[in-house]
């Protein structure tokens, strides 16, 4: 099928939000579908090749469209969807005209996105006039805009009126979008308890690039060292978690810790190394900074224990499906995770993890502890996860997501 993929970002974009989309359009396209994606320019000067910058293979099913938009944000933000509107129904017309029905054609077979603002523009275009709709929600965006200015510091205070606003959408687009999907059970039961049963939703977790940390591929970080490594990998913002690890580092002296992520235009990423320097665990955690995501697997191969230590929040106890947890089970390392709703939806306690009371960094400490001083329980939660993965990856994603795509189209001709 031909599938136009629509994602209001600039890219190349470093951040979780890019790497889940090329993931998705990419093992989708390996699929044999055809993949529009269409994203902002880049704001990097020459524009970066998605494909160089993801370390994923060229792919001809999969293209990449870049909207011409330029001006302030609000301007880049009408410009896209007035480019994404245009681009649905302009296609939809070619469709019909020329009545091309093989996977070559102009026929768009299916729109998708995980923008709440771009599927709320697109289902006001008439149904007769456009392909069908499949939207993917990552939280209910009422209460992610309630929580973020608590979590993220350059977050601002949502208004009245854009709370208001996000309802309406989360409404008018569970109501209305053809084809539904929730990256966790938890999300699924919050909108379903907001709005009622609907048909054609589907719980579809995130994935992780499978056999990319193979045995030898580590980078050792830093070379020579002989001292354990306990790791983290993602963004440095409070509802993450990393102020916690630094705590539970503080009580662990036998361990170095490493941090890989953050950027060095952002204040998270000064405000947790000062953090560490207060704690006095500054001298023995390296913080890498924004490294590119292909490197990101040989970094956490590196390190003897990976830590996913969320806080409990509005976003992270029932919404989330983080990247960093399906990519630490495919890096085969034992992992310590915040005991939370969404998290259990994937690990087990004792079998594929260890999970500790979120928030707490004396939990965090005893069970980091536990795994450096028990080397045949590291070996056996490593094994496990890495088991359970294989049913995580991407290719099972866009398995997944091409089941619902069958529901939505019906039985074709």
């Amino acid at each position: 099928m031909n599938v136009l993929y629509f994602a209001d970002i600039r890219f190349p974009l470093e951040r979780a939000n890019g790497i889940q989309t090329m993931e998705t359009c990419h093992a989708l396209a390996r699929r044999g579908h055809r993949v529009a994606l269409v994203v902002r320019p880049d704001t990097q000067m020459p524009a970066r090749d998605p494909f160089g910058f993801y370390g994923l293979p060229r792919i001809d099913t999969l293209s990449i469209e870049r909207a011409p938009v330029f001006g302030p944000a609000p301007a880049r933000r009408a410009g896209y969807l007035a480019f994404a509107a245009g681009r649905a129904l302009g296609r939809a017309r070619a469709s019909r005209a020329t009545r091309k029905d093989d996977a070559g054609s102009d026929r768009i077979d299916l729109l998708f996105t995980r923008d709440l603002g771009a599927a709320s523009a697109l289902l006001r275009i008439p149904r007769r006039l456009r392909a069908p709709l499949v939207y993917e929600s990552h939280g209910y965006a009422p209460d992610v805009a309630r929580a973020l200015p608590a979590l993220i510091s350059t977050a601002r205070e949502p208004g009245a009126a854009r709370l208001s606003r996000l309802r309406r959408r989360e409404a008018r687009v569970w109501r209305m979008a053809e084809g539904y999907v929730t990256i966790t059970a938890g999300l699924r039961d919050e909108l379903s308890a907001r709005f009622g049963g609907r048909e054609r939703v589907a719980m579809v977790p995130d994935g992780a690039r499978l056999g990319q940390a193979a045995p030898g591929s580590s980078e050792r970080f830093p070379e020579g060292r002989d001292r354990p490594l306990v790791a983290y990998a993602g963004h440095l913002y409070a509802w993450k978690g990393v102020d916690v690890l630094l705590e539970a580092l503080a009580r662990l002296p036998q361990a170095d810790g490493l941090i890989v992520g953050g950027h060095e235009a952002e204040p998270d990423l000064a405000r947790t190394r000062a953090r560490a320097a207060a704690l006095g665990v500054g001298e023995r955690v390296r913080f890498t900074g924004l490294v590119e995501p292909s490197r990101v697997a040989g970094l956490l191969g590196s390190a003897d224990v990976l830590v996913l230590p969320n806080p409990a929040s509005a976003i992270s106890t029932r919404f989330t499906s983080p990247l960093k947890l399906f990519e630490y089970m495919a890096a085969n390392r034992p992992i310590v995770a915040s005991d939370l709703p969404a998290i259990r939806e994937v690990l087990r306690h004792e079998d594929t993890a260890l999970l500790v009371e979120p928030g707490n960094p004396e939990a965090l400490a005893a069970a980091i502890g536990r795994l450096l001083d028990d080397r045949v329980l590291r070996s056996a939660l490593a094994a496990a996860a890495a088991r359970a993965v294989g049913d995580y990856s991407w290719d099972r994603r866009a398995e997944r997501l091409e089941a619902l795509f069958h529901q939505v189209l019906g039985p074709r001709p």
